[in-house]
């Protein structure tokens, strides 16, 4: 049984799983759909081509599926969806694709937005991440999956952001950051191995010390980054080296490093 406050306005065509709760003046459009268990507060707007997943926690303002910021849409087929159990906090605006950057805003599971929070148009994010307020999502950025992003943090469109990346608060990102990397300032660059969250989500310390010396091969040895990243591609087998050199040889920004 679902619970909606009665000045909520549901519009026809719209489809709600079962056990929501959806608060005072929110607004649903006709073409979203909702899954089980999801919880819409007050003042919301959720509009357009949108689908959400179950038990989701959507607070007070946040508005999501509304028309890109690009001045290039016209009015096309596009779509927003979002995955399982994220919160997304008071303020909070996502945007859905545009037909040239594939036609949807994909949004995974299990991921935290803090207020203000922007998730342009065409972008891809994973599981598991967080974003601390304000950050910023321009068109097309993607974000792989246990991500931190800090607090008043553009990322420029288009920019790739690997695996169990951190990234400092009040950073500007106008290039690719690899995984299992630091990166901080304006703009920003790498500042070494996100140890504490490898730390965290990898059992095996082998793995981390392979990371480790992966790192320093490509990054700290002054030879060319990508010539490294084939080398260890072709030399080593462990799966989180591979993700690293891969990521390295397939940028298409660069790759923000200190080079000595």
């Amino acid at each position: 049984m679902n619970n909606i406050h009665k000045t909520a306005i549901i519009e026809d065509g719209a489809q709600l799983g079962d056990d929501i709760t959806i608060g005072a003046y929110t607004v649903i459009g006709k073409d979203v759909k909702i899954g089980n268990g999801t919880t819409i507060a007050s003042h919301t707007l959720i509009e357009g081509k949108t689908t959400i997943g179950e038990n989701n926690q959507i607070f007070s303002h946040a508005t999501l599926g509304s028309i890109p910021q690009d001045l290039k849409f016209g009015g096309e087929d596009v779509e927003l969806v979002i995955g399982n159990n994220n919160k997304i906090r008071e303020y909070t605006l996502f945007n859905p694709g545009t037909q040239g950057g594939g036609s949807i805003t994909k949004i995974g599971d299990n991921n935290l937005f803090m207020g203000y929070t922007h998730v342009a148009h065409d972008v891809i994010v994973g599981n598991n991440c967080i974003f601390a307020n304000v950050a910023t999502l321009a068109g097309h950025v993607e974000i792989d999956d246990h991500v931190v992003v800090g607090g008043l943090t553009p990322v420029h469109q288009f920019c790739k952001i690997g695996s169990n990346v951190m990234i400092a608060g009040g950073s500007v990102i106008t290039q690719d950051i690899p995984p299992f990397c630091l990166a901080e300032g304006n703009r920003a660059v790498l500042r070494g191995l996100n140890l504490n969250g490898l730390r965290r989500r990898l059992e095996n310390r082998s793995d981390i010390d392979e990371i480790k010396k992966a790192y320093k091969a490509i990054f700290e040895s002054g030879y060319p980054i990508s010539d490294i990243a084939k080398k260890l591609i072709e030399t080593n087998d462990n799966r989180y080296v591979l993700e690293l050199a891969n990521f390295v040889l397939n940028t298409k920004r660069g790759i923000p490093f200190n080079r000595k």
